[in-house]
């Protein structure tokens, strides 16, 4: 018996149109015969290729694409193409951001091409046939966002590969490794790996393992982990230290010939009681016309930091200092942020200074700026300061100066630095309430002027040696706090002054104003609390939205308006074109007082230096290009300081799991809704899978889930009841029990 003949399959391909339009126009300029684009596809047969050459002629008859030459085809280019950024949504499909359309352009993820989260990529735009909406199809990644990325290796020994799966759901791809580039990495490991390439058939981007960070959940790990996603350092080059331990820190006459010496001058600090650097110090003295000279003294960095030089190479790339939970990774060695270039108390420092002349009212009368050297008196602790403050809440001002006897010294050991109570000086002690009372003035000014008081609660962690969470506290900002902010602000505001005036490239912190739609957006949600905001003009927006953050000052609600209101602002930014700084109501705004901690202060300081030698102006391009670097390194090292606290609750969190929460709805969505914990400000989510009590619906308009029987409603800002019921460290998830709705008693 005689086998019976296979059939060859004439099955239609697929999409072809849009696959042969997508080919042709993602290399426009390129041409491509039937042959060509039946390789794309990975086909052979000749019904497929007959297939492919009727589509190619039907589309030339269409006038969709011409043919060049015999046989050859190209795309018509008859669509504006754009550029853009690619906000990834789950499953690969997201959104590109575009400056020329008012709304994002939706991207399936057929037509994502192979741009990943954050890639800047060429695209045209189309109408979605559903509600005419704008939809689009990446044509090409101009570059790409990031290279390296953090994730879970799997081998697969016996195939000899692996794929490591990224953390982050923004990486919809796992990446493939070759099993000699895994780099010692062993099964389940959380590793670094680079993109490598990613081949046109290849489902998957190649990658090599460059760096295994330990075992997932493991503390270090997954701090070392938070730090290799943005691409941030874990600690110096040992070229740069060895080139930083070489600096002569000593203070020479020499030196001290070229500036204006000021170690005679009543000098003090105050800062975090944990702090290590110190780069701001205050100076305070009484002239002999009623006036008082206060003194702004910040670390004279770029005197050890030269240009052209490795260890200013490495501080530039770094640009911050990044804060995580448990640690500092600082933008400069230990020998200067710690060493040199810290004021510490009773040792002579180079600095670099504002100087003013004040009266009774807060207003200048002169001001002063250059290279000074000083001597630091104390050392405070705000917790100090602030005793200070509130032990002599009764002198009136006339009373502190006049009458210094009257003045309580006394700072108890509940916040002293040694531990024990201890008196000091008469002089610093009338200088802080001196200072204290100037800066309530500036920041009324300030106020009135249009500022905002953004006094958002800080996040903060007891820690025991081995960096277990042991306790939640919250950091607020008292007086003390706000009187180093007021000066700080002053030297900031009046160095961009100084400069701004002049017309000359400078580096400054600039604000815009916020967005229209984004406050319609927050009166939508704090409405639902009972809140109204004013947006006749620029005045009233401020004074309502600093009415609304008074109101909710130690409300249920808080941190959530709090959250939505700093949102709602435009993010600050270094640049040389100046816009002014709108939440701080000031029209010239620099970074000068932590240089220390941040680079554009330390390129702040060299080009006041460069004008008041009489040099020329900079080249803005160039500074503009650093302040863009600037700019990006803060916002990567302000999220991984986010991932840290979030991961550091999860923590905490994992020791409280059988325990009930109050909580505050500070979410809804269709999958679920997001609880934030009123005692310690861990947020979670509660999915709607797990509301087993009714089918529940989500009601957009309201921001809230209905029950579609019991019509029981889970609105944003509604206290609920939760339990832990999941907590994941690797993804930094916490998920909640929803128990029911808070009842107070």
């Amino acid at each position: 018996m005689t086998k019976r003949k296979k059939k060859k399959s004439n099955k239609g391909i697929s999409n072809l149109t849009n696959t042969i339009l997508s080919i042709l126009k993602k290399e426009r300029n390129k041409t491509f015969n039937y042959k060509q684009i039946a390789s794309i596809l990975g086909v052979n047969d000749a019904s497929s290729r007959n297939q492919i050459i009727k589509k190619l002629h039907q589309l030339k008859a269409k006038q969709e694409i011409e043919e060049v030459d015999r046989g050859k085809f190209k795309a018509i280019v008859n669509t504006e193409y754009h550029t853009g950024r690619v906000d990834m949504a789950s499953r690969g499909s997201g959104y590109i951001i575009c400056e020329d359309f008012e709304d994002d352009i939706y991207i399936s993820s057929n037509n994502m091409n192979k741009a990943l989260h954050g890639d800047e990529v060429e695209f045209y735009a189309y109408k979605r046939r559903k509600r005419g909406k704008l939809e689009g199809e990446v044509t090409s990644i101009i570059k790409r966002a990031k290279s390296e990325y953090v994730g879970v290796i799997q081998i697969h020994e016996k195939k000899n590969f692996a794929f490591v799966v990224p953390d982050g759901n923004k990486m919809y791809k796992d990446i493939f490794v070759p099993f000699n580039k895994i780099n010692k990495a062993e099964d389940g490991d959380k590793v670094l790996v680079s993109l490598e390439d990613w081949p046109e058939k290849a489902d998957s981007p190649n990658g090599r393992v460059l760096k295994v960070l330990g075992k997932p959940g493991e503390h270090n790990t997954e701090i070392h982990a938070i730090l290799a996603e943005y691409g941030l350092p874990l600690e110096f080059p040992h070229e740069v230290e060895e080139f930083a331990n070489k600096i002569d820190t000593s203070i020479t006459k020499e030196e001290i010939a070229k500036r204006r010496d000021m170690r005679k001058d009543l000098t003090f600090t105050i800062d975090p009681k944990d702090a290590k650097d110190f780069d701001d110090a205050l100076s305070f003295k009484v002239l002999d016309n009623g006036l008082y000279e206060i003194g702004i003294h910040i670390a004279d960095v770029s005197h050890y930091l030269q240009e052209n030089t490795i260890l200013d190479d490495e501080a530039f790339e770094r640009a911050t200092s990044v804060y995580l939970v448990d640690r500092v990774v600082p933008m400069l060695p230990e020998i200067l942020s710690n060493g040199a270039c810290s004021l510490r108390p009773h040792e002579e420092k180079y600095t670099f200074s504002a100087v003013f002349k004040m009266n009774d009212k807060a207003e200048i009368t002169d001001q002063w700026f250059g290279r000074t050297v000083t001597y630091s008196d104390a050392r405070f602790a705000y917790e100090e300061a602030q005793a200070i403050i509130e032990n002599n809440v009764a002198l009136s001002g006339i009373e502190v100066l006049k009458n210094p006897n009257k003045i309580d010294n006394t700072i108890p050991k509940e916040v002293s630095l040694t531990g024990n109570e201890y008196k000091t000086s008469k002089e610093i002690a009338q200088a802080t309430l001196k200072l204290d009372e100037l800066a309530k003035i500036m920041r009324r000014k300030r106020m009135s002027s249009g500022a905002i008081s953004f006094d958002k609660v800080e996040v903060k962690f007891n820690l025991d040696e081995d960096a277990n969470p042991v306790g939640v506290f919250f950091k607020t900002s008292k007086d003390a706090n706000k009187l180093i902010e007021e000066f700080m602000l002053l030297a900031n505001r009046k160095v961009g002054e100084f400069i701004g005036k002049q017309k000359k490239t400078f580096v400054y912190r600039i604000h815009d104003e916020p967005d229209d739609s984004k406050l319609a957006a927050l009166q939508n949600v704090v409405g639902r609390f009972g809140y109204k905001l004013n947006f006749k003009d620029r005045k009233s927006v401020s004074s309502s939205l600093n009415n609304l953050l008074k109101d909710v000052n130690g409300k249920k609600e808080q941190n959530l308006v709090d959250t939505l209101t700093i949102r709602t602002m435009s993010k600050a930014e270094y640049s040389t074109q100046n816009i002014g700084h709108y939440g701080l109501a000031f029209d010239y705004y620099s970074h000068f007082t932590s240089p220390i901690r941040r680079y554009p202060d330390v390129m702040a300081h060299r080009l006041l230096q460069q004008y008041l030698d009489g040099g020329n102006s900079a080249n803005a391009d160039i500074y503009e290009e650093k302040c863009n670097h600037s700019s990006r390194m803060e916002y990567l090292a302000t999220k991984a300081e986010r991932d840290s606290i979030k991961y550091m609750q999860i923590r905490f969190m994992e020791d409280h799991k059988n325990e009930d929460f109050v909580g505050v709805i500070s979410g809804v969505t269709d999958w679920g809704i997001y609880v934030e914990i009123i005692e310690n400000k861990c947020e979670g989510m509660v999915s709607v899978r797990d509301m087993k009590d009714d089918h529940y619906a989500f009601d957009e308009d309201h921001y809230a889930l209905v029950g579609k029987s019991s019509k029981i409603i889970y609105q944003l800002g509604d206290e609920v009841v939760v339990k832990v019921k999941n907590t994941d460290l690797v993804k930094k998830h916490l998920d909640f029990t929803l128990v029911g709705k808070y009842e107070q008693d």
